[in-house]
């Protein structure tokens, strides 16, 4: 036999193993049919137990009326945009109000979440908002941070709200990358109160030079004189668009040039729209009036081809959004207006979250602070709400709950209702300290978006573990019930007293 004859040989006995081989192998087993991907709607819907017909029921129902009216009056007086001679001054000289300009701006029928709009409220010399409207609304669709002048509060002016609102704008629109549209008439700083505007007022533009270099574009519309501090708000933004015979840009106006260095101008050759549309370069566009700077920055939003960052939730999971199957009308009756009485805090998350479904974490471990999973306008979310005070239990079953929420980037929803981790020798003993300080720990180094609403009391530490002020949530927002202190008058009242008991005693 030669080789040729050999290699074919060969060939076909390992074609012929080769075959058995594969016969010998049995086929994979199938694998069990644990049917359909899991969706939302899988999601256990919780029943409530709220009787609406109890006398707690209605007695919190009518005590939150009192509330709610007492909150529309001073929101009331926080959008009258000033005395009603200032108001007709201004409409006759032909300028929309602000709050017209915002809902010329946004998109027809669309939502506006006003930021901080009771700013100032109480405090004297100062106005109600800071002379400014801020808020997040859709402009062509997206998402933005709209801020907005208000010419007919003590001239748009800054005061010292006006400064600390801004930061908090400032925030919230870098953390949440929010492109921002400034609609700007300003004096500038109230000189009256320079002491407590000037240092921390320049923060301001340090935060629009941030956001350029974030990426997060800044457009300024400039309807009226914008002037000293002002003028650096359209002057650092990345588009300027302004009103054609009204809009004045300039550090100096025209007394001040002149006390300055003698030099004798008027505020349109000095800082006009139309000089800095064809000269300076400072405006990007030059509107022919306040309608057609307001169409303009539209357009200029409209070819953003701006995208959010983040995961967006799945088609398959959010085929369409679910309202809560009970009233959300019931939080009124369910959430008590005396903060000194406690109510099921699960009742109050099941009335927001989508369908009413809540997967529970550890139901029977820690009661006293609700954690689950559910989704909020599709988002899915984690969700602490507390039942009043917290033991070492519940400090525990918080600290991994964050954790696995982190695992999954899942956003955090808290609920305050808290007066604080337990005292006594028995928690001592059990290590309520540790507990604690491991629950804060993990909001301190959460790396996921957190929302917080206090709808009760927060006080002492228990503040800080359920994401306060101090831990920077995305937004913190508050139910006119709430109290928020080291920790309740009625703890501070016998704790002063002891203390001062203690101390006559011992001299």
């Amino acid at each position: 036999m030669d080789g040729k004859e050999q290699r074919a040989k060969s060939k076909e006995q390992r074609a012929k193993k080769a075959s058995i081989h594969v016969h010998l192998i049995p086929n994979p087993p199938t694998p069990p049919s644990h049917g359909p991907m899991a969706t939302i709607a899988d999601v256990k819907r919780f029943k409530s137990t709220v009787n609406t017909a109890s006398p707690e029921y209605q007695a919190n129902y009518k005590e939150w009326q009192l509330l709610l009216n007492t909150l529309r009056d001073r929101l009331k007086e926080a959008t009258s945009q000033g005395q009603m001679r200032h108001l007709e001054t201004h409409i006759k000289r032909g300028q929309l109000l602000a709050r017209d300009r915002i809902e010329l701006l946004l998109d027809e029928d669309s939502p506006f979440l006003e930021i901080c709009p009771l700013a100032g409220w109480g405090q004297k010399d100062m106005t109600l908002g800071g002379s400014i409207v801020a808020g997040i609304g859709l402009v062509c669709g997206v998402e933005t941070m709209v801020i907005a002048s208000v010419p007919t509060l003590s001239g748009g002016s800054s005061n010292e709200v006006s400064v600390v609102r801004g930061e908090r704008i400032s925030q919230i629109l870098m953390e949440n990358r929010l492109p921002a549209i400034q609609l700007l008439q300003t004096g500038g700083a109230n000189l009256s109160q320079q002491f407590r505007v000037f240092h921390r007022g320049g923060i301001s533009f340090r935060r629009l030079a941030e956001h350029s270099k974030a990426g997060i574009p800044t457009c300024s519309v400039v309807f009226g004189s914008s002037t000293a501090g002002g003028a650096y708000s359209p002057g650092m933004s990345d588009y300027v668009i302004m009103v054609k015979n009204k809009a004045q840009v300039f550090l100096g106006g025209p007394p001040l040039v002149q006390m300055a260095t003698g030099e004798i101008s008027d505020a349109e050759s000095l800082g006009g729209a139309d000089m800095h549309s064809r000269k300076s370069g400072v405006s990007d566009q030059l509107a022919l009036d306040e309608f057609d700077a307001i169409r303009k920055a539209r357009e200029w939003m409209s070819h953003l081809n701006w995208k959010k960052h983040g995961p967006v939730p799945p088609r398959h999971l959010t085929p369409s959004i679910e309202e809560p199957i009970y009233n959300r009308d019931e939080l009124l009756g369910i959430v008590s207006a005396n903060i000194r009485l406690p109510f099921d805090a699960t009742e109050v998350v099941i009335r927001i979250v989508d369908g009413s479904r809540f997967m529970p974490f550890k139901p029977l471990y820690g009661a006293n602070l609700v954690c689950g999973w559910a989704h909020v306008h599709g988002i899915p979310v984690g969700i602490l709400a507390n039942n009043n005070v917290l033991f070492t239990q519940e400090a525990n079953k918080a600290t991994q709950f964050i954790q696995l929420c982190n695992l999954k980037n899942t956003p955090l929803l808290f609920f305050h209702n808290i007066t604080g981790f337990m005292v006594g020798k028995r928690y001592e003993e059990e290590g309520i300290v540790k507990a604690g300080a491991r629950f804060i720990n993990a909001v301190a180094n959460s790396q996921v978006p957190a929302i917080t609403i206090i709808m009760g009391a927060s006080y002492g530490a228990g503040n800080y573990a359920m994401s306060g002020r101090a831990y920077n949530p995305r937004f913190l927002f508050s139910w006119p019930n709430s109290k928020c202190s080291v920790m309740g008058p009625d703890q501070l009242t016998g704790v002063m007293d002891l203390i001062t008991r203690q101390a006559a005693e011992r001299y």
